[in-house]
Parts: structure tokens; sequence; C-alpha cells
């Protein structure tokens, strides 16, 4: 048998629930998942992905100034008022209607 190494990492308990609820139903143990993507590591001489930050961040209300605030709102309104937003009652209806949901 080959020798092993321990690796101890600190994750997020939810980042750590939701991975597990995936690789359980994928049917891969936690330490072979990330013995995979070790080994990708080294056969692809990095990270096997690409690392970019997201096209839009997520707006946290707290990081914005009032004036950003209120022009988000205004922006919300106008496009409400202007027809381009879709009810969540109309998108129920529609997938009872293409679903039988």
């Amino acid at each position: 048998m080959a020798k092993t190494s321990n690796v101890y990492i600190r994750l997020d308990p939810r980042v750590k629930e939701q991975s597990e609820t995936i690789l359980n139903q994928l049917g891969i143990p936690m330490s072979n998942a990330i013995a995979l993507f070790l080994q990708q590591v080294i056969l692809q001489n990095g990270i096997p992905f690409e690392l970019k930050l997201p096209e839009s961040k997520p707006v946290a209300y707290g990081a914005l100034s009032d004036e950003q605030f209120n022009q988000i709102i205004e922006n919300g309104i106008a496009e409400y008022a202007s027809g381009r937003i879709v009810s969540a009652q109309n998108v129920r209806e529609q997938i009872k209607r293409e679903f039988g949901a």
C-alpha cells in the first residue's frame, strides 16, 4: 500500500456540506475529490480551471452610498414601469402551462 500524508483544511461549513452532498451523489468521497484536484494541479502545472473575477459584483447594501442606492432603486422602478419586469405570478402561471406543475 502506498504511503499517505494528511492534509488539514478549514472550510466554511456551508461549503463543506454543499460539496459533500454533491460528491455523495457522485459516489466520490471528499478525500478522493481533493486528491483528484491535486492530481490535476500536477498534470496541468497550475489550477485546473480558470480563475477570474465575476463580470458584475453582487450588490451589498452596506457598500453603497445613498446616491448609488437611490440610483439602483430608480433604475428598478423605471424597468418595472417600462414593462421589462415579469411578475412572480406570471412566471408561476407560465411554468404551470408549460410543465403542468
